[in-house]
Order: C-alpha cells, then sequence, then structure tokens
C-alpha cells in the first residue's frame, strides 16, 4: 500500500505539478497563516505528495517544507477541495460559467466530392449496329447546347429503315407510312431526317445525331471509326446548372442526419466563397469498410464554377430539438482515462468531479452525469486548479446530499476479511443516523487497500449510505502511531479471515449489530 497513513480513493494529476505546487505556496502564503493562528495542525504533509504525512513539521523527501493540515481542512470538505483567496483567484484570471439546459448545434465537418446531378445526366447509346463515320465533338467537357450534332453513323439497318420508309411511301398505303415512321422514330432517327425523307425520296448513307439537351460531355469512349452496337455507352451529357455533392458521416454521427438540413460547403479553389445546401438524400446502408454513412447534396450552381470530381470541405448543421444539459466546451479537461471539470463551491473553493459526456457542439458539450443545473464550473486557469485539486480528489459529485450523507466515526478494528473486502470494527456513537456505539460488519469500497490494517488497531473510518439504504466504508484513515506500530509487527491476513463469520453480512453495504 502506497499510503502509510491514509487510505482513500484518490486520483493524481503530473500534468502541471509543478505549477500547482507554487500555487499552494501562493494560497498558503496568502490565506493559510492568518487564517489558523491559534489551531493545532492535525498532521503535515509534503506539498508534491499529500500520502506522504509527518505528525511534526519537517522536510518532505524532496527537500520542501511540509504543510500544515488543519482539524477544518481535514473533515469538512471532500478530498480534493481546494481553496483560493480573492487575491489569488484575481491574480490567475479565474472565470467561471453556469451549467444550463440547451439544444445543441453540432457541426459535423466532414469532406465531399462534386458530381452531375445524375436526375439530369444523359447516357447516349445507339440503337442499331454501325460506324461511326464522323464525330462532332472530341474531348470530355466539352460544352453543347440542345440539337448540335454529335455524331454521325453509317449502319445497314437504318438503311433498311428508310428505304421501307420510302417504299410505304410510294404504295400510299396509311397502315405501311405508319408502321415505317414509327420504327424510324423507334432508331432515334431525327424528325428533320424523316421530313427529308418525304420531301426528296432519297435514303441517306449516314444519319446524324443530336444533342438531347444543354450541358457539357462526359465520358467520351468514341472516336471516328469505332464499331458501335446497343449497349455501347458512347458518350453522356451532364448539366452544370445543379449538382451534387456526395460526402461521408462517421457512424457515431448517423442518428444526427436528416433530409434537408442546412449545408455549407468550401473550396480551396475559391478561398472566401461558400454554398449554400441541404441534404437531399441519406443512403440506406454504411460502407462496411470504413464505417461510413453516404450522404448526398444538392446546390445550385447557376455561374458553373463548381465543375465534377472538385474536392470540397462540408459542414452539416445538425440542430437537436432536445435540451440537454450543457456545459461550455472550455471547461472540460479531457484525459485519457476520464473527463472532468473543475467545480467553484462557496467560498473560494473548487473541486475537480468527473463527468460524462454525450454530444459535442460548436460551444457546448452535452453532459449526462456529473453535473447538475446551475452548477458554476470554471472556464479558465482550470488546469492550474485541477492539477492541485487531483492530487487528492476522489472525483465524486459534490452535491448537498453527498454531505449529510457520510460520517467519520473512531473505530477498533476487530477482524480484516480481506478477500471479502469486509471489516469488523467496533465504533463510537453516530449522530447523523443515531447510531450508538455498537460493533458491526462493514463492506469496504473496492479500491481500499486493507493491508496495513490488523486486529486491535484504532483507526478513523469514513461510513457512506447510498441511496439503496445500504453502507460503505469508503475511506480510512490510520493514526501516526498506529502505522508506526504496524511497521514493526507485520501482519499475516490468511489468519484473519474468520471460517465461521456470518456470510449473509457479506452483501454490498450490509451491516448487523453484534449480540451482546
Amino acid at each position: 500500500m502506497k499510503n502509510p497513513t491514509f487510505i482513500k480513493i484518490a486520483g493524481a494529476a503530473l500534468v502541471g505539478a509543478i505549477v500547482g505546487v507554487t500555487t499552494v505556496k501562493l494560497w498558503l502564503s496568502d490565506t493559510g497563516e492568518a487564517g489558523e493562528k491559534g489551531k493545532e495542525p492535525l498532521y503535515w504533509v509534503a506539498p508534491m505528495d499529500p500520502n506522504y504525512k509527518r505528525d511534526k513539521p519537517g522536510k518532505s523527501p524532496m527537500g520542501m517544507d511540509l504543510v500544515p493540515v488543519y482539524e477544518e481542512e481535514q473533515g469538512a470538505d471532500s478530498p480534493g477541495t481546494v481553496s483560493i483567496s480573492p487575491t489569488v483567484e484575481n491574480n490567475i484570471a479565474v472565470r467561471t460559467d453556469t451549467v444550463k439546459y440547451g439544444t445543441i448545434n453540432q457541426a459535423i465537418k466532414t469532406v465531399g466530392y462534386v458530381q452531375f446531378d445524375e436526375d439530369q445526366l444523359i447516357h447516349i447509346h445507339p440503337r442499331v449496329e454501325g460506324w461511326v463515320e464522323q464525330l462532332h465533338v472530341k474531348a470530355s467537357g466539352e460544352p453543347v447546347i440542345k440539337n448540335q450534332p454529335l455524331y454521325e453513323l453509317y449502319s445497314p439497318q437504318l438503311v433498311n429503315a428508310q428505304e421501307e420508309y420510302l417504299l410505304a411511301l410510294k404504295r400510299n398505303s396509311r397502315e405501311l407510312i405508319q408502321a415505317a415512321r414509327n420504327r424510324l422514330k423507334s432508331l432515334q432517327i431525327p424528325d428533320t431526317l424523316i421530313e427529308e425523307l418525304n420531301k426528296n425520296r432519297q435514303v441517306k448513307q449516314t444519319v446524324t445525331f443530336y444533342a438531347p439537351q444543354n450541358g457539357v460531355i462526359d465520358q467520351l469512349s468514341i472516336r471516328e471509326g469505332f464499331f458501335v452496337q446497343p449497349g455501347t455507352t458512347m458518350m453522356s451529357i451532364g448539366t452544370l446548372d445543379q449538382v451534387w455533392v456526395e460526402a461521408e458521416v462517421f457512424e457515431s454521427q448517423a442518428g444526427l442526419i436528416s433530409k434537408g438540413l442546412p449545408v455549407t460547403m468550401t473550396l480551396d479553389y475559391f478561398n472566401g466563397q461558400s454554398w449554400q445546401g441541404n441534404v437531399d438524400y441519406i443512403y440506406p446502408s454504411l460502407d462496411s469498410t470504413n464505417r461510413t454513412l453516404r450522404v448526398r447534396i444538392r446546390f445550385d450552381n447557376p455561374e458553373h464554377k463548381l465543375k465534377p470530381n472538385m474536392f470540397s470541405q462540408i459542414v452539416i448543421r445538425a440542430n437537436s430539438e432536445q435540451r440537454n444539459l450543457l456545459v461550455p466546451k472550455e471547461a472540460v479537461i479531457r484525459t485519457e482515462k476520464q473527463n472532468r471539470v473543475v467545480l467553484a463551491l462557496d467560498e473560494g473553493k473548487f473541486k475537480s468531479v468527473e463527468v460524462q459526456l454525450g454530444r459535442v457542439g460548436d460551444e457546448f458539450i452535452e453532459v449526462t452525469e456529473g453535473l447538475k443545473e446551475n452548477d458554476k464550473v470554471v472556464i479558465s486557469a482550470q488546469f492550474l486548479i485541477d492539477s492541485e485539486s487531483s492530487k487528492s480528489s476522489d472525483f465524486k459529485r459534490m452535491s448537498a446530499e453527498d454531505e449529510t450523507e457520510s460520517a467519520w466515526v473512531e473505530a477498533t478494528i476487530n477482524s480484516v476479511m480481506a478477500h471479502h473486502n469486509m471489516l469488523n470494527v467496533s465504533h463510537g456513537p453516530v449522530e447523523l443516523w443515531k447510531w450508538p456505539a455498537m460493533t458491526m460488519d462493514l463492506d469496504t469500497h473496492d479500491d481500499l487497500d486493507l493491508s496495513k490494517l490488523k486486529q486491535g488497531m484504532t483507526v478513523h473510518i469514513e461510513i457512506s449510505k447510498f441511496d439503496d439504504g445500504s453502507f460503505l466504508i469508503t475511506q480510512i484513515h490510520i493514526p501516526e502511531q498506529a502505522d508506526k506500530q504496524q511497521e514493526e509487527e507485520p501482519v499475516d491476513h490468511s489468519k484473519m479471515d474468520h471460517s465461521s463469520m456470518d456470510h449473509s453480512s457479506m452483501n454490498h453495504g450490509s451491516s448487523r449489530e453484534d449480540e451482546q
């Protein structure tokens, strides 16, 4: 057990420790000497290591003066509570903000790629086999307008269809004329060529095909002389008046996305310019490889600045209608193992507490556990305060209920059931719960190290009452004299577990009065 005189649930912050020590000296020099005159300290502690305690002044292993700890400091405040005088608080620029309920305006930031509006993308296919005699467009990206010539195609089937139409005209059969005309239309022969056949009665060896809409050429896959057949994609024509942007959202953010959400897009190509759009479609499945959800966004592009395959930055504004408990982002101290904030208590006192976080917005973070409405949290200089508070804080939420449901009492150890995290103790009266002096079994917190305890030792224990009515020993303070005696007499705990003990008292927080 690392702590020879005090067993407790504690955390330690290494980051900012040197600054924290300087701050401790400032606090003590400003309030300690004047405020504690005439009071006897309980013990002295090392500034850098609260676990190093002595019963008289002296030097710490690092050569620093030990700091006195007084009775009201020990019993009145939750572990980890630190006090700062108004002068020092002003010097280190402590600012606070209030925890409150509100809605999170969460900005989902991702990237996207510009694409054609596929609702207006047309693919060009031939209806017959043939050869491209002449190509009027030469490259992808070339702009075209409606009814502009695209290519000329020679196909025996097209020649035969024209001859059938002329034969029907010659026979002057209404049924044959209509059937032949319908066949020409089904082969996509332009109306201008059909009218020309009516006038000139001459078959065209090559047929010219025209652009069906304004736009730009995409995926041009033919050249003059190519043999084509039905199923060959010769080219596509897309419009740039409106474009699609496909973006990917992480799986954890998928629940925030809904159709119609406003979107802002920026591109490196156009510094300072942005486009406003809306989520147009949410794809029904996630990408199995990178676990992302694709969303489609539609943007107007009247100046045709946006080009297919451009890379863009996307910000989706996911506004939540649900009211949540929010804390400013700058108030949260994030570490690998936990997230915490520094609570501003009354009379210049502060304490680091652990919090559970939810969604993260632009300015606020949702807090699901650890705080309540109207709490005050530190939003500047909190790292400095946290470095000192974390050395001895239990990181529990400090509330009125917490203060009134714990009591310290002197007790004598009758037996130690280390394998079951249980002690049998004889303690004095507890006014909080109107307990008389009695002997009882009490469970101990799992994090407490019982290896320094032995039968007959007198200690101070903190008993906490929980909402379910159970009681638990949460802290143990071993006086200096008992600790020195323990160092001289090692204890074999295997002899302290009683096989005849009442196992019904091993449940969490159980207690029983020993029959006299």
